[in-house]
């Protein structure tokens, strides 16, 4: 059951007067949302538990430090918090780790290039070694990359005559992070419309199909579709600004 703005303002003012009980509540009814903050992360060398641990901690400096005159959500100031701290983190960390599982399937793919050369006397292709395997061509890559020793983002790049680093030449994402809280933000709403609203907008906004093909799913007019769709829109606006 989903707990109203009323409740979860009381379970922060409780939280942060010492009670562990409202804090784990507060966890476990916002764990969806640091998930899919978590996910932007993925393939970013750190561990997803690692990355939960982390978004956790974002989340506990979320609840110490909010104030109700934010005049905001308490779910739309926790996102932030939690992508600053990931970041902080990889920042702060400095090299680029590695997962195990990159590990483990780049000690698989060197196994695998000793039989396959023996065999054919030379090595496999990395389109070769991506059917082998059955995963995508830049697994392969990124799993071969990483018996490399790990680099800091900001170690100059060698044989660079402008002396950039690594973190230079990452192409800078403006508004990166407004357009990630947005997107959280809509998800988190859309899933609390009923079933023919969700239906509806899933249908016209991510699958783009019309207001006619729609009704006929539905098997409602095409004018109770038009409807319909904006008093979801309005309903959407009213709890995105709310």
């Amino acid at each position: 059951m989903l707990l109203d703005g009323e409740q979860i303002l009381k379970l922060v003012k409780d939280a942060q007067d010492g009670n562990q009980d409202a804090k784990a509540k507060l966890l476990e009814e916002n764990s969806p949302l640091i998930k899919s903050v978590i996910k932007r992360f993925k393939d970013k060398g750190v561990e997803y538990e690692d990355l939960y641990q982390i978004g956790c901690i974002g989340f506990l400096k979320a609840i110490k430090n909010f104030n109700p005159e934010f005049n905001v959500k308490f779910s739309t100031y926790v996102v932030p918090m939690v992508i600053g701290e990931i970041k902080r983190f990889m920042r702060d960390d400095g090299a680029i780790k590695v997962s195990r599982a990159l590990k483990t399937l780049n000690m698989q793919i060197n196994k695998y290039i000793d039989l396959f050369y023996e065999k054919n006397q030379r090595k496999p292709s990395i389109e070769e070694l991506a059917k082998y395997f059955n995963v995508e061509e830049q697994d392969i890559i990124m799993a071969m990359d990483s018996a490399k020793m790990p680099v800091s983002i900001y170690t100059p790049i060698e044989d660079d005559s402008e002396a950039m680093s690594i973190i230079d030449r990452i192409e800078p994402q403006e508004d990166c992070n407004e357009k990630m809280v947005e997107d959280i933000a809509l998800k988190e709403v859309v899933k609390k419309l009923d079933t023919r609203e969700r239906k509806i907008i899933l249908l016209r906004y991510y699958y783009d199909k019309t207001q006619s093909e729609i009704a006929k799913e539905l098997n409602i007019s095409q004018v109770q579709v038009s409807r319909l769709e904006n008093k979801i829109l309005n309903n959407l606006k009213d709890k995105l600004t709310s």
